[in-house]
């Protein structure tokens, strides 16, 4: 196995604060408003729901609550900026106060823009910017964190088009492409975060061998976090014979623990409760490997 970077503490800057990460693997919580995401989709849709489980994460230890208002699951429809706004201002406007920093995952510039003045302090955009860099000038101007996560296609057809043929080349050179558009927005460089996008337009084994070579991503981007998000996706549930999302929680924090060991800084997770367990034992290893 190739050496991973040696691990030293650094910050991730966003709105209000700096995260500090390195020595140990932050955790962010996912809370999806929608009615149809894959491993979720309706739970926590009402606002009560939704501030309920956001204040259950981050007693479990979530360092950040990433909240969405569209469904990016192989066939979902983009829905209209309208109807995210009404998913997710509501509650990011009710958990701004809290201890954990609010993430917002969209594509849309406006929808980042409102949710950035509500309270949100991240951007995680899973397009890298491809399908609008103004969300990028939009992070600028509110100094927030960018997450830059490399897909292909939409997530409507990213499960049809032909695979890639050099899985981690490819991810490394789009993301050096979607690094250097931020920048050109007026995103600082401690301000972006990386993400390889498992799952969005990969094979089963791209998605394996993505998380394997995430060396080679901290060694290529030394300055940013690397995140990561396994969790419950549907390349486990093929490993596993057709397991549903709900019974792929093991396979999860199998893949997270062989992450933060190849080099993730932050995981994106539901489980969250489990997940930190699992890696205050990963980075205990990590810091004596």
């Amino acid at each position: 196995m190739t050496p991973v970077p040696a691990r030293t503490t650094a910050a991730w800057k966003i709105s209000r604060r700096s995260l500090r990460y390195g020595e140990r693997t932050l955790v962010m919580g996912v809370l999806n408003v929608t009615p149809d995401s894959f491993s979720d989709g309706g739970q926590f849709f009402s606002l009560a729901g939704a501030l309920a489980h956001a204040e259950q994460m981050i007693d479990e230890g979530a360092d950040i609550i990433d909240i969405g208002g569209e469904s990016t699951r192989p066939g979902s429809n983009f829905v209209s900026e309208e109807e995210e706004l009404c998913r997710v201002i509501p509650v990011i406007e009710r958990l701004a106060n809290l201890s954990a920093p609010i993430s917002i995952d969209t594509t849309k510039p406006e929808v980042a823009r409102i949710a950035l003045q509500a309270g949100a302090e991240i951007v995680n955009d899973i397009s890298g910017l491809r399908f609008d860099q103004t969300i990028a000038e939009v992070a600028a101007e509110a100094q927030a964190g960018l997450v830059l996560m490399h897909s292909r296609g939409t997530p409507k057809d990213m499960q049809q088009i032909p695979p890639m043929d050099h899985a981690i080349d490819e991810v490394i050179a789009s993301l050096q492409e979607s690094v250097v558009l931020a920048q050109k927005c007026g995103v600082a460089r401690e301000s972006i975060s990386i993400d390889p996008g498992i799952g969005f337009g990969k094979t089963v084994e791209q998605n394996l061998e993505l998380i394997v070579g995430l060396d080679q991503l901290a060694r290529e981007f030394p300055d940013m976090p690397v995140l990561i998000g396994t969790s419950r996706k549907s390349f486990l549930g093929k490993l596993l014979n057709g397991a549903p999302a709900d019974e792929r929680l093991n396979a999860t924090i199998a893949t997270l623990v062989a992450a933060v060991l190849h080099g993730a800084h932050i995981v994106r997770v539901h489980d969250v409760k489990s997940t930190v367990e699992a890696l205050k034992i990963a980075d205990a290893i990590r810091r004596i490997s």
